[in-house]
């Protein structure tokens, strides 16, 4: 039987955040549990690498704005590239709801981000379609990062600090005595331990459940299509949403393909990135990528940018993964009813870009009671009794 001071469930991107802020904070005894024979395989490997901080509450755009902030300062490269997010408002409704959420980022801090017109949408992307629309909304600091280079710098950190990290571990369920954490119990034995922080995403919820806590997460699946074009794309391309149907794109590369894909020629013959959130998908954990999904991104693709038309799918290195969605579309970070119990979850498609703060405000939750850097309190679980959800504009 195995000792462990906190145990870590999950070492995606976010258990591994966890594990660098409490080891940063001189916690030696951490281990980190990983089901699977490596990291990366799981959600973190499936992730688009988008960071922004154009969201509609509070509490998203400070966890934004705080991991930006650390994204350019850390001591690790996290592939971080501030090309931008680009909204698209095709009605006066959308384009309200991008003006108020711009003049909600700028009272927080975010200086640069501002509502654009048609014209100015038109030079920031040529090719683009934009007969049907009437302004957007523009950050400059958003962007993309590397999702598993952030994963694999947490990680290096972590352990070179003293915390470990054992794969091929399967979590079966956690313990409870007293009314407070007593151990996790794994395929391969039991481990005593005095707290336990679930970063399990979509899978999170069965396992909190063996603690007689039950988290409202459901999975859902996200499809990416990877595509090569056959015109260059416009130079310093952004993150591009369409506000109505939540399709977006962005330039890409061979990030979060892991282990490596070699379909296609070499690594910038795969240029784009399409996405969509398909409303029909059904509750499910299933991660494989269904072919029919590439015709109802690509027409929407060729429909709104010229340099989108005819471009070539490379069906292998398309991808599925999951979202792990709560009812309001926010994390769920903190403690609960159980002693020494803490989750890291629910982000609905957001872990990586606020990886950074969440890491650092469990830690602070964890050996000093409270966040004192952000107030995180309101995504504590407690909010789903209450009745106090938050309302996210900016969801996709």
């Amino acid at each position: 039987m195995q000792n462990a001071e906190i145990v870590i469930i999950g070492s995606g991107v976010v258990g591994a955040s966890v594990a660098y802020h409490l080891t940063q904070r001189r916690m030696r005894d951490v281990l980190i549990l990983e089901r699977a024979a490596q990291q990366g395989l799981g959600s973190t490997g499936k992730a688009t690498g988008g960071v922004r901080a154009q969201f509609g509450t509070d509490i998203n755009i400070w966890m934004s704005l705080y991991s930006i902030d650390f994204f350019q300062n850390c001591n690790f490269d996290p592939g971080y590239d501030p090309k931008g997010y680009l909204f698209l408002a095709t009605n006066e409704s959308q384009l309200s709801a991008l003006s108020a959420g711009v003049e909600r980022q700028k009272s927080l801090g975010y200086d640069s981000v501002q509502i654009i017109d048609v014209e100015s949408i038109k030079k920031m992307v040529p090719g683009l379609k934009c007969d049907d629309l009437i302004g957007g909304s523009f950050g400059p600091r958003d962007g993309f990062i590397d999702p598993l280079a952030v994963m694999k710098g947490f990680t290096s950190g972590a352990l070179e600090r003293g915390a470990r990290i054992e794969f091929n571990t399967d979590v079966l369920g956690i313990n409870v005595r007293n009314g407070r954490v007593s151990s996790v119990v794994t395929e391969r034995g039991k481990i005593e331990c005095e707290a336990v922080v679930l970063c399990a995403g979509a899978w999170s919820r069965s396992i909190a459940a063996t603690a007689n806590v039950d988290l409202p997460i459901e999975p859902s699946k996200r499809q990416i299509v990877w595509a090569r074009t056959r015109v260059p794309l416009p130079p310093d391309l952004p993150m591009v949403i369409e506000m109505g149907s939540g399709f977006h794109f962005r330039p890409t590369s061979e990030f979060g393909v892991h282990p490596p894909v070699t379909a296609g020629g070499s690594d910038d013959s795969c240029n784009v990135l399409l996405a969509y959130p398909d409303p029909d998908e059904t509750p499910l954990f299933s991660t494989e990528f269904e072919i029919d999904f590439i015709d109802k991104v690509y027409g929407r693709a060729g429909d709104r940018a010229d340099f989108l038309k005819n471009c070539e799918v490379i069906t292998e290195k398309c991808r599925a993964g999951l979202y792990e969605n709560t009812p309001d579309r926010h994390a769920i970070l903190g403690d609960c009813d159980v002693e020494g119990l803490y989750f890291a979850c629910g982000f609905s498609g957001h872990g990586v870009m606020h990886s950074p703060a969440t890491g650092r405000a469990l830690s602070e939750i964890i050996l000093d009671g409270a966040a004192a850097f952000l107030d995180v309190s309101c995504l504590n679980i407690d909010r789903f009794k209450s009745g106090e959800l938050l309302h996210e504009t900016s969801f996709i």
